[in-house]
């Protein structure tokens, strides 16, 4: 054995052995290590601000779902009803909800007495304001939607004042009666022993979804139905318009277009358009459609077409990502058996892009479904206490939608407006999950694998 093979090579290098780990792989593992622990803070941070944020809204939006009512038999005097005693309804017309106010406030003093429920010493008025505004409106509509209801007995369910409603709730106490003009300690301590009788309860409020909009006398009668109309119209006409128009431009960019300076140009500027601020169309909607081309303001003809131009960059996108996603052997051997342009893209490239094209349709729609800043520039923010009529003639009378009346019923001061809007966040957010939903497994279903 040579001294060289003895000693082996003099390379200078300090010898590591596999078993112990060198500096530099331990600087390694411990970069490896805080990025990873960095990632799963991150996730975690992520995790606890959507819940702080989901539980907010549902702590303060579950009870805007169920109502404070007071149950009461009300017998319809045709005496008082139909001062004519013909049952026409043109004559019933002329009762007023004054009149439904006395025989509501009538009613309510005899319940009182035949459950032997102390009034506390308070007067009729103090009586009467525990019960809504909105009450005798209802029941003067029941009546004359059923004018057999005459001379009979039923079982009203009416609503309580805001401040009741609030009180059953936990939001309105006897500390904050002391300095609040619409309701007072003895009001409040006369609910518990209405509680007590039965008379007065919480229950489900399916008028929440189908009432309109109230004034700010009236919070506790607030509701989303001209909102949940207006995002439908809304939704709609964004579909007809957008979806084909989108469709199509896409099918001609990926297909039919010469590649040149041109649809470069094009491309880029649908790309630059779908990252413009949705308030940017707000404002081009109210100068073009409503100042100069004279559209009804509030109108949701004006918010579809607003919504339209804000949502076709970004189906167009989606689309044509689909159509990429088509494999170029598909479009070879349609063409290759006989089949002219036009039928290799309807008849083999765009039915299998129909999964794709379906998911981001319905994933921007999701999106137009959410945005308010256009909306609130056309007008749509506006108080509409009337339900708009059917298409077509519908889409040019003034409606609101649900992102728009979250926003109205923030900016009230009433508590109960509050409340309301935490609920119509709730209702928004289901709307969506849905749409989501719908997107995730209309991909699964069609999906193919190539």
């Amino acid at each position: 054995m040579t001294d060289f093979t003895a000693s082996g090579p003099a390379t200078g290098r300090p010898k590591h052995s596999i078993l112990v780990e060198a500096a530099s792989m331990r600087r390694r593992n411990a970069s490896e290590l805080r990025f990873h622990i960095y990632g799963i803070a991150a996730i975690v941070i992520s995790l606890a601000t959507l819940f702080i944020m989901l539980w907010t809204i549902f702590s303060d939006g579950v009870s805007s779902f169920y109502q404070a009512k007071l149950t009461i038999p009300v017998t319809l005097s045709s005496e008082l009803l139909d001062p004519e005693g013909n049952g026409n309804r043109d004559d019933m017309l002329k009762v007023t909800t004054v009149g439904y106010n006395k025989l509501l406030a009538a009613a309510f003093d005899a319940e009182l007495k035949a459950k032997g429920v102390d009034t506390g010493g308070l007067s009729a008025k103090d009586l009467s304001a525990m019960v809504s505004k909105d009450a005798a409106g209802d029941l003067r509509a029941t009546v004359l939607a059923n004018p057999a209801l005459l001379d009979t007995t039923i079982s009203a369910d009416l609503l309580a004042t805001g401040r009741v409603d609030g009180y059953l709730k936990g939001r309105v106490t006897m500390e904050t009666a002391v300095r609040d003009n619409q309701i007072s300690p003895e009001q409040l301590q006369l609910a518990d022993r209405l509680s007590a009788a039965g008379i007065l309860s919480t229950k489900w409020n399916w008028d929440f979804f189908t009432n309109p909009d109230a004034s700010d006398q009236r919070p506790e009668a607030a509701g989303l139905g001209v909102a949940i109309l207006g995002s439908l119209y809304l939704m709609i006409l964004v579909a007809i318009m957008c979806v084909p128009v989108g469709v199509a431009a896409s099918i001609y960019l990926e297909e039919f277009a010469p590649k040149n300076r041109w649809t470069d140009l094009i491309e880029v500027n649908i790309s630059n358009l779908a990252a413009v601020p949705s308030i940017v169309y707000g404002i081009l909607g109210l100068a073009i459609f409503i100042n100069f081309m004279g559209l009804p303001q509030s109108s949701t003809l004006v918010g579809g077409l607003v919504i339209s131009l804000m949502v076709l960059p970004t189906i167009i996108i989606a689309t044509r990502a689909s159509i990429r996603a088509v494999p170029p052997s598909i479009r070879d051997a349609a063409l290759g058996v006989g089949a002219s342009k036009m039928q290799m893209v309807l008849h083999h490239v765009l039915p299998l892009a129909a999964p794709g094209i379906l998911t981001g349709t319905i994933l921007g729609l999701a999106t137009a479904l959410g945005e308010t800043a256009p909306l609130l520039l056309i007008g749509m923010v506006a108080f509409v206490d009337n339900y708009p009529s059917a298409p077509v003639e519908g889409f040019l009378d003034p409606a609101t939608a649900l992102p728009v009346q979250v926003y109205g019923w923030a900016q009230r001061a009433d508590p109960a407006f509050i409340e309301r809007s935490s609920g119509a966040i709730i209702v928004l957010l289901a709307f969506l999950v849905v749409m989501n939903v719908a997107a995730i497994l209309l991909r699964r279903k069609f999906e193919r694998r190539w």
